[in-house]
């Protein structure tokens, strides 16, 4: 049996593609950060991934055919070191076990000026922190793991709990967060079963490069956040718009992502959020 690591295992995503990868036929080894869950069907081994020395032993004790590397941090003292040198040190372990790498990647790092959906040619140019982090993780595997594959996706949900973009929807119907749903920053949210399926399906491949997975309807920030609320049979009036050119944040606006490709290559379906939530 093939043996997969997950990095970030017990992340919103990581938590899917292990549900979904023994089904497949994956030996599934998981990080995590520190506590082991309790679920016992699946090895989870504490790891930091800015450990080299422990990323190391990881692969040397597992010995893993293939790595999803979901693991990272979206701001905070960290993010550098997580985001960028640990996806570093994944990739030289990955590529020094000769294994399958699949990286995992965001619509962030665009600056979000262009009319229309990004393709995987156009040039990375984050304006943000964490969109620079990813930036430059992407060139850290591509230097350190050419044979890669570099999976960008978009905000993820869907799954059997709220993940952290549904949190803050309800959160702030409920008042608990003060925060306006822009109206004029366009995403493309991606159901993170459709994603997990998808990346499972690429793997076996010796597909390499950039591809975006992303949900195939383009949306507001503001749409979305009311088509979650319905879906949760909230009062999606609660909800406060907003403009994010007005909002004197530095914000990438469009991240829409051109899913062509991956739809001529793929047989998991990225659903669209409008069908996913009806």
């Amino acid at each position: 049996m093939n043996r997969l690591l997950i990095t970030g295992g017990t992340g919103y995503l990581g938590s899917e593609l292990v549900r979904q990868a023994p089904a497949q036929g994956w030996d599934v080894v998981a990080t995590c950060f520190s506590q082991r869950p309790a679920d016992t069907a699946v090895r989870y081994v504490p790891l930091d991934i800015r450990d080299e020395q422990a990323v190391a032993r990881v692969f040397a004790s597992f010995r893993p055919a293939a790595v999803i590397h979901t693991a990272f941090r979206q701001g905070g003292p960290d993010l550098r070191a997580t985001t960028v040198d640990g996806t570093a040190i994944v990739a030289r372990m990955a590529r020094r076990a000769s294994a399958r790498l699949i990286h995992l990647s965001s619509d962030a790092l665009f600056d979000g000026e262009r009319q229309g959906a990004y393709t995987e040619q156009d040039t990375p140019r984050p304006i943000t922190p964490y969109g620079e982090a990813k930036a430059a993780a992407e060139r850290a595997v591509a230097e350190f793991c050419p044979r890669a594959l570099i999976a960008r996706t978009s905000l993820i949900y869907g799954g059997a709990e709220p993940g952290i973009h549904e949190r803050l929807i309800l959160d702030a119907i409920d008042g608990r967060a003060e925060v306006a749903f822009f109206t004029d920053e366009l995403r493309c949210p991606t159901q993170v079963g459709d994603l997990a399926a998808a990346l499972l399906e690429l793997v076996p491949s010796d597909l390499a490069g950039i591809l975006h997975l992303a949900g195939a309807d383009t949306v507001s920030r503001y749409q979305f956040a009311r088509m979650v609320a319905m879906a949760h049979g909230r009062a999606a009036e609660r909800l406060r718009a907003g403009l994010s050119a007005e909002s004197g944040l530095r914000r990438p606006r469009n991240c829409a992502l051109d899913c062509g490709r991956a739809r001529s290559l793929l047989q998991t379906r990225l659903r669209g959020v409008c069908e996913v939530l009806k």
